[in-house]
């Protein structure tokens, strides 16, 4: 463990405010939407689609602003954090001043765009950060910092997703409007967040950045990124329809949050014995062995049904620490390539983020309107056997496929490979 003068808990915290605002937007806002105002699920879905779209565009352009605001990030940062927390609050405390829909996109712009850059600034910023861990930990990348941070801002960014992700649930129990409450605690942690990583913000000597092309035509880079997105997707998948799985599949309303708590505790859990195992053995190999796990946990969901609370517990905690792994892991690997091959990495990790959350739009656009097709009404007491088979294959069935597909890349990509 570094030292605090180190700044690696700062780290945690904004790492955690990062987290709040990713995966559990995708759980909670949706069906906030549909259950408050009535939306449909194929409208969400579009609205999802249509933002990602938008990255396609604007997250490669965040990289470059990020990297020519490197000198002034912690006044960028701050301002960045304002348009989040202001967001966040019109989505989920504030009445549609316009009608839900459009509400909704207007609102989740605003919060996915400043995430956006937040991400991309603290990302590029952990690059120049691990290069200044002192440390003698032996592993195949070319610095253990970038291990250590990432054992730090990925464990902080997996419990601020467990706390973001049962929250709502919490404060269902005790006020009339959890998701107001929910929103106000977000902006109160966006301000702790800045005060905490307030001296963080420096370019320290790191050289200019050589733009999209460097980062492109290296093969290790363009392999990881597609192993990313790859990997990404399962978590797109089941994160979009995890409620309506616990929901409809197991008939287990109620068990949501539990379950939800079960499965990110088990991750953030993980993440730092990941990281340890992969200062010894390699983050190639330990990330392999995750995936693998992964895929045996997902198929161990496909013949769960009506009921089978406890054997999804247990497919919470396996999936769980895998994504761990995930977390942890691959970013520390691209990390250490960037470092190489494009020190700034500001433009790197805009290219990163725009892989990661496009799997998500894909994943909005294109099960939501499968489920409505086929019938299913996540409102619905009894949903019909097609609706209900097609909703288990979606969620636990596809993510073996994909988790496939991502080992056989990983397997096959030398991360030592010159390229030069």
């Amino acid at each position: 463990m570094k030292p605090v003068s180190q700044h690696l808990s700062a780290y945690a915290l904004f790492a955690a405010l990062l987290a709040a605002a990713g995966l559990p937007i995708y759980i909670h806002a949706p069906k906030f939407f549909v259950d408050e105002y009535g939306v449909s699920l194929a409208s969400l879905g579009a609205v999802l689609f249509a933002l990602r779209l938008l990255d396609v565009v604007q997250d490669p352009l965040f990289g470059k602003l990020s990297e020519k605001l490197r000198d002034q990030r912690g006044i960028a940062v701050g301002i960045a954090c304002a348009v989040m927390a202001a967001s966040m609050i019109a989505l989920f405390a504030v009445p549609p001043l316009l009608p839900p829909l459009w509400w909704f996109a207007i609102t989740l712009t605003g919060v996915f765009s400043a995430f956006s850059f937040l991400t991309i600034s603290f990302y590029a910023q952990g690059v120049a950060k691990a290069d200044t861990l002192n440390t003698t930990l032996p592993t195949t990348l070319h610095s253990a910092g970038h291990l250590s941070l990432a054992r730090w801002r990925e464990t902080g960014a997996l419990l601020g997703v467990c706390v973001a992700s049962v929250v709502p649930v919490a404060f269902g129990a005790v006020m009339d409007a959890p998701f107001t409450g929910f929103a106000i605690g977000f902006g109160v942690l966006a301000l702790a967040s800045v005060f905490a990583m307030r001296g963080e913000w420096r370019s320290v000597g790191v050289p200019s950045s050589t733009g999209f092309g460097t980062v492109l035509r290296d093969p290790v880079a363009r392999r990881l990124l597609l192993v990313a997105l790859l990997n990404a997707a399962p978590v797109a998948v089941t994160s979009t329809l995890f409620l309506f799985y616990v929901q409809s599949a197991l008939q287990a309303p109620g068990w949501e949050g539990p379950l939800l708590l079960v499965f990110f505790l088990s991750a953030a859990a993980a993440a730092p014995f990941w990281g340890l195992l992969a200062e010894r053995f390699g983050p190639k190999l330990v990330l392999v062995g995750a995936m693998g796990l992964a895929i045996v946990a997902f198929a161990g969901a496909l013949a769960l049904g009506p009921g089978d609370i406890w054997p999804f517990a247990l497919v919470c905690i396996c999936s769980g620490a895998a994504l761990g792994a995930d977390l942890t892991l691959l970013p520390a690997m691209f990390a250490a390539r960037m470092a190489k091959v494009a020190p700034s990495a500001a433009e790197g990790f805009g290219l990163w983020s725009l892989v990661s959350k496009f799997t998500l739009a894909f994943a909005a656009v294109t099960l939501l309107p499968i489920l409505q097709a086929v019938g299913y009404d996540s409102a619905a007491l009894v949903n019909p056997p097609k609706a209900l088979s097609t909703l288990i294959w979606l969620y636990a069935g596809v993510p073996c496929v994909l988790k496939g597909a991502a080992v056989a890349l990983l397997v096959g990509t030398n991360l030592q490979e010159d390229g030069h």
